[in-house]
């Protein structure tokens, strides 16, 4: 794994997230393929500096953001704050043994991008199996993931992707694919199959 946190003691925004096109594109491009207005609970790993977040919150109650960097995290509030966003609880926690949620608590929607093909094995099939078992019934799983192969990453992005279809009870909804990133959205089949319940205000029933 990448030393996240010198990474950011360097540089407020290493990988250029708040000006590269790719990054600005990539992200509206997540949260446009996110099939509900609003969930309840979110869950956002790997929240580096907070540019995604600030795009999430405004789309549920409560945003749970997580990053193993506590200067990243410190941005992350930094700029919720900014925007005046009360809704989103930030941790530091180094994934997969630690881990934001209580036993037995889950999320309507897990994001994950650009951070699970740093993980080895066996942390990889940790993290793929906490991430399941997060889900809400009916829940939704994003991925979205750089396709170009990076130093010191051990996991390829379509192996990758193709690791969460073999889970069980997940089926892949969404699938976005270009030569720079794939975008992947799975739902959980919940324990009657058919359409997610959606309530008034647009998020899970």
């Amino acid at each position: 794994m990448k030393d996240f946190e010198s990474l950011y003691q360097q540089s407020p925004d290493p990988w250029q997230v708040r000006t590269s096109w790719y990054e600005q594109r990539k992200r509206a491009l997540l949260v446009a393929c996110l099939p509900h207005a609003r969930y309840g609970r979110v869950l956002e790993l790997g929240c580096g500096n907070g540019e995604t977040t600030r795009l999430l919150a405004p789309r549920c109650d409560t945003l749970i953001a997580v990053d193993e960097s506590p200067t990243a995290i410190r941005l992350c509030e930094q700029a919720l704050k900014q925007d005046g966003l009360t809704n989103v609880h930030a941790y530091v926690a180094r994934l997969p043994d630690e881990w934001p949620l209580r036993e037995g608590e889950t999320c309507d929607l897990v994001v994950v991008s650009e951070l699970a093909y740093y993980f080895a094995e066996p942390h990889l099939s940790r993290l793929l199996e906490r991430c399941r078992a997060a889900l809400a019934p009916r829940g939704e799983w994003v991925m979205c993931d750089y396709t170009k192969d990076l130093d010191g990453r051990p996991q390829p992005t379509p192996a990758l992707h193709t690791r969460v279809d073999g889970l069980t009870g997940m089926t892949r909804i969404i699938h976005h694919e270009d030569e720079h990133f794939h975008l992947d959205i799975w739902r959980d089949a919940g324990a009657h199959g058919g359409p997610v319940p959606v309530n008034a205000k647009g998020s899970l029933a």
